[in-house]
């Protein structure tokens, strides 16, 4: 058994018993009580599942396993010159709740490198598939194709045991997170660059090593992933990917059909299309203006314009936070280091100045701030990665050390198939009369 398989059975084990006797001095009491209006507002804010791997609070933002985002950026393991952390290392807390050594991470790190290999029939999938099929189809697909591979299917179909089945997703798991850089490298070469793909290089970790995929050499770039893979790991378990990856999950499907949900319900607009949403509104507004550095006068004109006639401005407001989104604040770090002279950073900046006020003169905007995805587009077009329909599949990419974590953690504690309880009108109107 490696290393973090024997950590993590340790540590469930203990978790599994620890929970097994709260439930039964305590499953009864009252934790929260529904309003009819969460009944109809797609239970926002309902206390309804367990999700160990991060905390979103609306004024500190996300913890992970109660490390903010700065306090990650200090503790976790970096590479030799980087000032960013690894993502291998907050996959490893995620996972078992403990900072990593920088001799853990690079084990980890080279373990995943040995699983990395894409089967043949996916890229016959991917192939096969036309040029025009949105990048986040085609993770989805991919993803799926791969189940042929997955350990807790084989295993479930010869008579697993129930106590087994934290071991078998810890492989998908393992073996999932691997794969996705190079199948969504090769997503990426195959949609914008000519099918022209570009081997792996295993002297580099994994984010840097999926900068390098995707054909970006400088360095700053390689710390630029390492940071984005990590900010975007996890955002507790009730956003939409997270939550349709768990529900996927508690039907015992594999990681792999879980993950796929998950990456599905993140393409929608509401959740993590929003950053291809961001970019797309900088460039219409920048070609309407028709300069690439606006003023702020001319910015506010133009988002005043677009509430006028209807319109959100994306990248602002969240369902949780109400307060500058910590993710969008480490992204700004990174730009005033490196990027203060880019036109496009700065029109983002501007926005920050322009939009809060303005939304907050509307009187009914209960969070005017930015969120994560305001900023990770600019930035990205900066670095030459103008192909902004593809931004979600870097999100989900990321998204998987969060989502796979929980789900070696809801198989580990044995938590039961999701089947909230649904209600018709009819039930609501007699609701009201009584």
């Amino acid at each position: 058994m490696d290393i973090l398989k024997e950590k993590f059975k340790n540590k469930a084990l203990n978790i599994f018993k620890e929970y097994r006797q709260i439930l039964k001095e305590f499953g009864d009491k009252k934790v929260d009580e529904v309003k009819l209006a969460q009944v109809f507002g797609g239970m926002r804010g309902v206390k309804s599942m367990i999700w160990e791997t991060s905390h979103l609070d609306p004024i500190e933002g996300i913890r992970f396993r109660g490390h903010s985002i700065p306090e990650l950026q200090k503790v976790l393991p970096k590479r030799e010159g980087d000032d960013q952390p690894l993502p291998e290392g907050l996959f490893w807390l995620m996972l078992v709740d403990e900072i990593p050594s920088h001799e853990e991470v690079n084990w980890l790190s080279d373990e995943w490198e040995k699983r990395a290999n894409i089967p043949d029939h996916t890229i016959a999938v991917l192939d096969a598939l036309p040029d025009h099929t949105h990048p986040m189809s085609q993770l989805s697909a991919a993803v799926v194709s791969m189940e042929s591979e997955s350990v807790f299917s084989g295993r479930y179909a010869e008579g697993m045991s129930k106590t087994d089945y934290w071991d078998a997703t810890y492989e998908d798991t393992m073996n999932l997170i691997a794969k996705l850089p190079r199948v969504a490298a090769y997503i990426y070469r195959k949609m914008y660059h000519d099918n022209d793909h570009i081997s792996p290089d295993h002297s580099l970790d994994w984010a840097g090593n999926f900068a390098h995929m995707l054909g970006f050499r400088d360095d700053q770039f390689k710390s630029l992933m390492r940071l984005y893979l990590t900010i975007h790991a996890d955002h507790e378990g009730g956003n939409a990917s997270a939550h349709t990856t768990h529900l996927v999950g508690s039907t015992l499907s594999s990681a792999y059909m879980s993950f796929a949900g998950g990456m599905n319900s993140l393409a929608g607009p509401l959740h993590g299309l929003a950053n291809q949403e961001v970019i797309k509104f900088i460039f219409e507004m920048i070609e309407e203006l028709g300069t690439d550095d606006p003023s702020s006068e001319q910015i506010a004109q133009f988002v005043r314009k677009t509430l006028d006639e209807g319109k959100v401005i994306p990248g602002y407001g969240h369902a949780v936070l109400r307060q500058p989104d910590p993710r969008f604040t480490a992204q700004r770090i990174f730009a005033e280091k490196y990027l203060k002279d880019s036109n496009i950073v700065n029109v983002v900046w501007k926005l920050f100045e322009v939009v809060p006020p303005i939304l907050k003169s509307l009187g009914k905007v209960k969070n005017p701030w930015p969120n994560v995805d305001a900023h990770s587009g600019a930035i990205l077009v900066h670095y030459g990665l103008k192909e902004y329909s593809y931004y979600t599949v870097l999100f989900g990419v990321s998204r998987a050390l969060g989502v796979l974590s929980a789900l070696c953690w809801s198989r580990a504690l044995g938590f039961p198939l999701e089947r909230p309880k649904s209600v018709t009108l009819q039930w609501v109107r007699e609701f009201v009369k009584s």
